[in-house]
């Protein structure tokens, strides 16, 4: 069932949520889909009929893939074995499905190569597309907070139960959890840290395939953002917390 789709389980969101079948099947999947209509998907946020997709779809951080890069997630997504896998649709509720409407817009010239040249550099692009932040980062009625980048503190609920995300910051006290490149590289080859399981949330098992430049040019750059005391411990239960304004655990102690 790889690809094959699967209605989303998160709690919270505006309507029902269908993430599509991306396998190459002609009656259920991309089958049907030119190369050009994938790319926008992807970057652009626009399905072949011309809807939005809803923004949980992180087309705004993809924007930023490379057209080499677009071309090569392209040519996996028509590897993958074709799956019948047929689905409901996603359905938002009003006002939200105008809203979105707004969401996408086109990219009107050739996006170039990302600046790869350091370590910093490339960990900052693996990061920025894969949306770190979008998980670490507390909100708001859907925006960060000021001043908390990649703090944590989001919280997720669904069959995974009711987890914070962590604050990856390199605040000493209560930030990044892993001394060393190694340790970094274990944990998300192993989905554990300092011995504690990584919660289901966190797709660990997905980035478990980087190369060891990749995982640690990600290091390299997450050493390099702002410290941010925010202590989130989901091992603790669920207290206010005065900076993120939620209520997880170690909250209290902010």
């Amino acid at each position: 069932m790889a690809g094959a789709g699967a209605v989303f389980p998160l709690a919270g969101l505006p309507g029902a949520l269908t993430a599509p079948n991306l396998t190459p099947d002609a009656e259920t999947g991309l089958g049907r889909w030119s190369d050009d209509e994938i790319g926008r998907a992807i970057r652009e946020g626009v399905d072949r009929d011309g809807n939005a997709l809803f923004p949980l779809m992180p087309y705004e951080r993809y924007r930023r893939f490379s057209d080499e890069d677009l071309a090569s997630i392209v040519v996996f997504l028509r590897s993958l074995a074709p799956v019948r896998n047929p689905l409901p649709p996603t359905k938002i509720i009003f006002p939200v499905n105008y809203l979105i409407r707004n969401a996408p817009a086109p990219i009107t010239s050739a996006v170039p190569e990302p600046d790869t040249s350091t370590p910093v550099n490339r960990g900052r692009y693996l990061v920025e597309i894969a949306g770190c932040a979008d998980c670490h980062t507390p909100q708001k009625r859907g925006q960060p907070l000021p001043g908390m980048n990649l703090a944590g503190g989001f919280i997720f609920e669904g069959p995974w139960g009711r987890v914070a995300s962590a604050n990856i910051t390199p605040d000493a006290a209560t930030g990044f959890p892993y001394d060393t490149e190694a340790m970094f590289a274990s944990a998300l080859r192993a989905g554990y840290a300092r011995g504690r399981a990584l919660n289901q949330i966190m797709p660990w098992e997905a980035y478990r395939g980087l190369a060891d430049p990749d995982l640690l040019a990600i290091f390299s750059y997450l050493r390099t953002t702002p410290a941010v005391h925010h202590r989130v411990d989901n091992a603790k239960n669920p207290t206010e917390c005065r900076l993120c304004k939620a209520k997880h655990g170690a909250g209290a102690e902010n």
